[in-house]
């Protein structure tokens, strides 16, 4: 009888459980649960909603995987430089980093006699062994190493450098070599997750992950005096919070499909290490300047000839806007590409070749894009009505040619050269020379004592015969350079030296 009751109570109490298991199920009270299973297939590791509204999944390692071979690290050796007649000395380095904004590389120590090495990153752009990097880089290098991400070395040498841009492209004797795509970089949108691939501190191929920022910055680092910069620099940076170290100079910011946006070139810090935020040189500069540099030597570079400044509200309240937007026009060269096109101060551009353009950096960037000689179509308003005009871009010469070269190398030193008459020659008892006619501001006044009426015979013990021999040596060299020479009528030899 007990048996029987134990059987009856274990039986209704089996059903009772059944029939709640039941009703909990059909409550749906059970819509969260724990499963382990296998995984067979990559996990989604974050998602975005897309324009469209569609969530898409973003994986970093196809972007990772496909970036990682295309960047090198990049190591400048500089040699000690020798004592010269130099007036005073020139220390390349001095004065490189600002209060906040800093060109991060591993730069060397100036004041040691050893030669030193410098450290920077740098991106394989074609398969038969062109490199973009910084110019900041490689500035003062006298020898420039590469080591591949599979860890092969290489000597380089550069192409040309643009410090307008802070770019320099460099050559390695190798094919079949991986090569990044270009990415569009005026497609790229703020909040857009970006990746920057480089060698902070020489940790090789190292990869870290943020989001663009903002566009079009201007930091004024490329064209501050200390740091020996252009005033006629093109900033307009990518800014990002991918975070970049000493090291990462010149190497990649790509998108999630491992494209090119940019180069990273500074970080701002108060300290030199990374505090938050970094700047990249836009993909589409980039593109050019490799271009030009490889073609030419130098940057062709396109100039509407005017002065410029982003809009403000006092101004846009003065001209009737209902808000700021386009780039005002304070003044307009004479003889400009702007003035021959009929433009003129205080009118506003607001579209270069259908593209906005609501800051100076940003109408300097699409501007930046172009040769002297090209057709550019600049959309602006005047007096409240909305015109266009065709402009067909100069160069800083105010002409429409290409600019050569030996004109730059020229311009660069501050100085005109001629050649000696046979009478010349033959006095001061030389087979070859050429005479400085004239200094004018420059990498020679700023840095040497060199005087009217020098005679070159020599750069870095190659033989110097007539003018055009000196511009091709020095249109090729980088680093320290080391020019000798005579006075008339002095029985010694002298030295200076400087660097390209």
């Amino acid at each position: 009888m007990a048996l029987r009751k134990t059987i009856f109570t274990a039986l209704v109490a089996f059903i009772s459980a059944f029939a709640a298991i039941g009703v909990y199920n059909q409550l749906g009270w059970n819509k969260q649960q724990v499963k382990i299973v296998e995984q067979s297939t990559p996990a989604k590791l974050a998602g975005y909603t897309s324009v469209s509204g569609s969530t898409q999944p973003i994986d970093f390692r196809y972007a990772a995987s496909a970036a990682t071979p295309t960047v090198v690290h990049i190591k400048s050796t500089t040699k000690p430089q020798k004592p010269t007649s130099n007036r005073g000395g020139y220390d390349p380095f001095k004065g490189l980093f600002g209060d906040e904004f800093y060109y991060f590389f591993h730069g060397p120590n100036p004041y040691n006699s050893q030669p030193q090495v410098a450290t920077g990153s740098g991106v394989i752009v074609s398969e038969d062994g062109y490199i973009v990097t910084n110019n900041h880089v490689v500035k003062d290098a006298d020898e420039i190493e590469v080591v591949l991400n599979n860890n092969k070395t290489y000597k380089a040498k550069v192409v040309g450098k643009d410090k307008d841009t802070d770019l320099a492209v460099l050559k390695i004797e190798e094919t079949g070599l991986p090569a990044v795509t270009f990415a569009n970089s005026d497609s790229a949108l703020v909040g857009e997750w970006v990746l920057a691939v480089g060698n902070p501190f020489n940790l090789a191929s190292t990869v870290t992950a943020g989001i663009i920022s903002a566009k079009g910055r201007n930091i004024n680092i490329l064209g501050d005096k200390v740091t020996q910069g252009s005033n006629t620099a093109i900033e307009s940076f990518i800014q990002t919070d991918a975070a970049v170290n000493p090291g990462n100079s010149g190497g990649a910011l790509v998108n999630v499909n491992g494209e090119l946006v940019g180069i990273n070139t500074a970080i701002a810090s108060p300290t030199g290490s990374y505090a938050g935020y970094s700047f990249a040189v836009p993909s589409n500069i980039v593109k050019k300047v490799i271009v030009d540099l490889k073609q030419f030597g130098v940057t062709q570079r396109g100039f509407l000839g005017v002065t410029i400044r982003t809009m403000d509200g006092e101004t846009a309240s003065k001209l009737g806007f209902d808000k700021p937007y386009g780039v005002y026009i304070d003044n307009v060269n004479k003889g400009s590409a702007a003035e021959e096109a009929g433009l003129k101060s205080k009118d506003v551009i607001t579209k270069i070749n259908g593209i906005s353009v609501n800051s100076s950096p940003e109408l300097q960037e699409q501007v930046a894009k172009y040769r002297p000689g090209d057709n550019l179509t600049v959309e602006y308003i005047r007096d409240g009505k909305k015109s266009s005009a065709t402009i067909v871009l100069k160069n800083k010469y105010n002409t429409t040619a290409t600019v050569d070269n030996d004109r730059d190398v020229l311009d660069a030193l501050g100085v005109k050269v001629e050649d000696l008459t046979a009478s010349e020659l033959k006095s001061l008892g030389l087979s070859g020379g050429v005479k400085v006619a004239e200094v004018k501001q420059g990498k020679l006044s700023e840095f040497t004592d060199i005087r009217k009426g020098f005679i070159i015979t020599q750069i870095d013990d190659e033989p110097v015969n007539n003018a055009q021999d000196f511009v091709n040596i020095l249109k090729n060299k980088s680093g320290k350079v080391l020019v000798e020479g005579i006075y008339p009528n002095k029985p010694m030899s002298y030295l200076y030296a400087f660097r390209m």
